[in-house]
């Protein structure tokens, strides 16, 4: 028999307790960690501005918003990649651009000023790389500007306005510019916006030293005519984006050739299923998966998120279906967590966001069961520290 000094069995139980409380802790702290993210909305009867709620990342359960900041109309969100600051546009009045302070502990907000945005109805922006400027996209202007950010976060006086000029469609009509998005590329040297009234992509030179837009040569990537291309979105691979077309209810695949900021439109591909009645159905937004392996875009009248797999290399879609049917009413807007592993879906006109598991090998939707109500949201930005 052989026996083993006490101390060692001490030495033992201690090491083996001490192994257990860690991996514990580590299950523990998986199991509770969450993400916060913050949701524009429409003002209505039960909505009164920018609200936060948090993402359960162990089970996809949505916690109760709760109104980060009173205002009006702020639809669409951009954070600063210093999380210290949070910009929103304002669809109020003539149109103008909002800066909040983040208060790091509540995530509360609080207004430090405001801009003119330099159009009517601004309804996409973003902050540069840099941290240094916000770029917006003007619906009703049909133009886009950009505003310099101070070291204190507030907004100056924009030091930049790029005007689209109306073109002329089938049978003389005339078409109005409606610019819907503007994106910037990975190396911050290119702004594309997304103009649904003219069915162009503006390309435009970015300084970001200055803060100005000048057109490219290509000045634009083109889609079929009026099919009215609305949001986009990058690959992770940098070389190909993605646009979703409103009134064709469709995503352009094109590839991107960042030495010289061209779009070249490789694919267009439906998202609802053929035979659909179309009357009255628009798309809404356009989301790449983390992993480059999906992408996903919201159909309105429809409602429903349609899903297509990327392939490798040459960044062509194939259908794999629609998801989240029956669940809301006008999908504006939708996003997917940092991870992943979760899609929360807006319905704008069932005033509610929905969360679904996504599949990592089949990319499908699949229901977690949790959902909340806010009155109209529009839109979704997760925040990670």
């Amino acid at each position: 028999m052989i026996r083993i000094p006490m101390s060692a069995v001490s030495l033992l139980c201690l090491i083996t307790f001490r192994l257990i409380a860690v991996d514990s802790v580590v299950a523990d702290e998986t199991a509770t960690r969450k993400t916060r993210f913050y949701i524009g909305t429409y003002n209505g009867k039960t909505s009164e501005g920018i609200y936060r709620s948090d993402l359960d990342l162990a089970t996809g359960k949505v916690s109760e918003p709760v109104l980060a900041v009173a205002a009006k109309n702020a639809s669409f969100l951009a954070i600063h990649p210093n999380k210290r600051f949070l910009y929103a546009v304002s669809e109020e009045g003539g149109g103008g651009v909002a800066a909040y302070a983040v208060d790091q502990i509540s995530g509360n907000l609080t207004l430090l000023n405001q801009q003119p945005s330099g159009g009517g109805g601004p309804c996409h922006l973003l902050v540069d790389k840099a941290g240094t400027h916000v770029l917006v996209a003007n619906y009703g202007g049909g133009n886009a500007a950009v505003l310099p950010i101070t070291a204190d976060g507030k907004l100056e006086p924009r030091s930049s306005l790029v005007e689209h000029e109306p073109v002329v469609g089938a049978n003389n009509r005339k078409k109005a510019p409606l610019a819907h998005s503007i994106n910037l590329d990975a190396a911050g040297r290119f702004a594309f916006v997304c103009d649904a009234g003219v069915d162009k992509v503006f390309i435009y030179r970015y300084d970001a030293a200055k803060g100005t837009l000048t057109p490219n040569t290509p000045p634009a990537g083109i889609v079929a005519p009026d099919a009215a291309p609305r949001h986009f979105a990058w690959h992770p691979d940098g070389k190909h984006a993605h646009v979703i077309n409103e009134a064709e209810l469709s995503v352009t695949v094109f590839n991107y050739d960042a030495g010289s900021g061209t779009l070249t439109a490789v694919q267009t591909i439906s998202t609802v299923p053929e035979g659909v009645d179309r009357k009255g159905y628009s798309t809404a937004e356009v989301v790449v998966h983390p992993s480059g392996k999906f992408v996903y875009g919201s159909n309105r009248g429809h409602d429903t998120i349609a899903g297509f797999k990327v392939d490798r290399p040459t960044g062509r879609l194939t259908a794999l279906g629609q998801f989240a049917g029956g669940t809301m009413k006008t999908p504006r807007n939708f996003n997917i967590d940092p991870t992943g592993r979760f899609a929360l879906v807006e319905g704008q006109d069932s005033d509610n966001i929905v969360s679904f598991r996504i599949n990592s090998d089949s990319g499908e939707f699949q229901p977690t069961g949790h959902s909340v109500n806010l009155r109209k949201p529009v839109c979704i930005k997760f925040f990670v520290p």
